[in-house]
């Protein structure tokens, strides 16, 4: 295949992930843009073989089964995964993304030749600092991708990891790589290229180990944003115009998420970054003596809602844990038989990521118009005679409007406690993620609904009739 020809066909596949990424900013153009971005990353790895064609049988034999193997697990990853698991799954991919900038840096220096970045041995000044750069997001991403999926996961405490003066540790660490990269574009040092590697790798695990659960989201878009850059940088090393398009293209769009994330949680992008915020706690964040509140049934839930003339639904984590998605669709069904007014109302940062909900919503076939972004939908609570709050609580905490003293004071949030009645679906009084008591449960607008999200949803189907 002729060079001008591949650029083409490079150039093709980018205006196909943009393409794809304007897909997928709407539920409803979603498949569509997922299918952009298979074709167009499928153009690109044929045009990449096809350029430079390997020309031993034992190569091709490797490439192919690299590719059957890699392609297997996707497949097999994919068709398992439950809904709810879908933040630790794009975190593990994030860490492969990593990895892969290491892997493909480390071979790019010790065979510059094969990549045509060197000449009698001496690697090119521009291509020792891409691929300085590229090994030290990769393996930054790498370890920080692995420590998120840990935390979503479950397999470690969601809670900051506060370490003695960690803050000087990472400036350090951060003066030493700087040092380091500069040493290997001055010298070549095998040394100095695995101490990037190492640095970066340490820094990556210190700068995510103190992030607490209510972050996850920022993390999650930040890391989708690292792993984009450090793709682009080996982009540069390769000589690849699609890697270089397909990593700026992650990379913006992974920097331009993670500030709506933080516009979303009234937070600085350095104020994540530097962590302590949110952890799961057992018990009600107040501490002191039970507050009373008011308790319904299933029974007293269909009544009242049947008989409103609106209903705003707010979905939350909990709904994504219970899987109650489609018992939720089918309530709704039952209440716009009876002539209510139904409507879901989505806080930017609901769920483990961003669109956790809009997709699970999507997946029980929720109509898309009746799906509303916060701002689009705060202002209808006032009006609205039912707030049905099914798993959200710190999306729903009065405390961000009216405390000054709490964690989330200044965080926007869904404006529940406006409507006549806000019921709210929960296992028991255990506060949210963040780790904050939600004063929303003792309001006298409010009833709690105690149980399984999905078996309250169908129990509450059931009592409609």
């Amino acid at each position: 295949m002729s060079a001008s020809l591949a650029a083409f066909l490079y150039l093709v596949s980018g205006a196909l992930f943009i393409m794809a990424l304007r897909g997928l900013s709407s539920p409803e153009s979603s498949r569509q843009g997922n299918m952009y971005g298979m074709i167009g990353m499928g153009l690109a790895i044929v045009t990449t073989l096809l350029l430079a064609a390997p020309a031993s049988g034992l190569a091709w034999a490797l490439i192919i089964g690299g590719i059957a193997i890699g392609g297997a697990i996707g497949a097999v990853t994919a068709k398992r995964i439950a809904m709810t698991a879908m933040p630790q799954l794009v975190a593990a991919f994030h860490s492969l993304v990593g990895l892969a900038a290491v892997f493909v840096a480390a071979a790019a220096y010790y065979s510059p030749e094969a990549f045509g970045i060197a000449t009698n041995g001496e690697i090119h000044a521009q291509s020792r600092v891409e691929m300085a750069l590229g090994a030290a997001i990769g393996a930054l991403t790498f370890t920080g991708s692995i420590i998120a999926f840990l935390k979503l996961d479950g397999r470690m405490s969601g809670k900051p990891i506060i370490l003695p003066a960690r803050h000087l540790i990472n400036i350090a660490l951060a003066l030493a790589l700087i040092v380091c990269i500069y040493s290997f574009f001055a010298s070549q040092s095998a040394i100095a290229f695995w101490l990037i590697v190492v640095i970066s790798l340490v820094l990556g695990l210190l700068l995510i180990v103190p992030i607490g659960g209510a972050d996850m989201p920022v993390v999650i878009s930040m890391l989708n944003s690292y792993s984009g850059w450090a793709a682009a940088g080996i982009g540069f090393t390769l000589a690849n115009t699609a890697l270089i398009i397909t990593g700026a293209l992650v990379g913006s769009s992974g920097a331009i998420l993670s500030y709506i994330m933080c516009k979303g949680m009234n937070r600085s992008f350095i104020s994540v970054i530097l962590g302590g915020f949110g952890g799961e706690t057992a018990a009600a964040a107040g501490g002191g003596e039970a507050k009373p509140v008011k308790q319904g049934s299933a029974e007293d839930a269909a009544f009242i809602m049947k008989n409103a003339g609106s209903v705003i639904i707010v979905p939350g984590y909990g709904m994504a844990v219970a899987q109650a998605q489609h018992a939720l669709r089918e309530m709704a069904d039952h209440l716009k038989k009876a002539g209510v007014t139904v409507k879901y109302a989505i806080h930017p940062v609901a769920g483990r990521m961003p669109g956790h909900m809009n997709v699970l919503l999507a997946e029980a076939n929720v109509p898309y118009d009746e799906v509303f972004e916060l701002e689009d939908i705060n202002s209808e609570f006032a009006q609205s005679d039912v707030a049905f709050v099914i798993g959200a609580n710190d999306v729903t905490n009065p405390a961000a409007k009216d405390d000054p003293t709490s964690p989330i004071f200044g965080m926007p949030v869904l404006e529940v406690w406006k409507a006549n009645t806000v019921m709210f679906i929960k296992r028991g009084m255990s506060s949210g993620y963040a780790g904050i008591d939600n004063g929303l449960f003792y309001r006298d607008n409010t009833m709690m609904l105690f149980g399984d999200a999905k078996k309250m949803t169908e129990e509450i189907v059931k009592a409609m009739g």
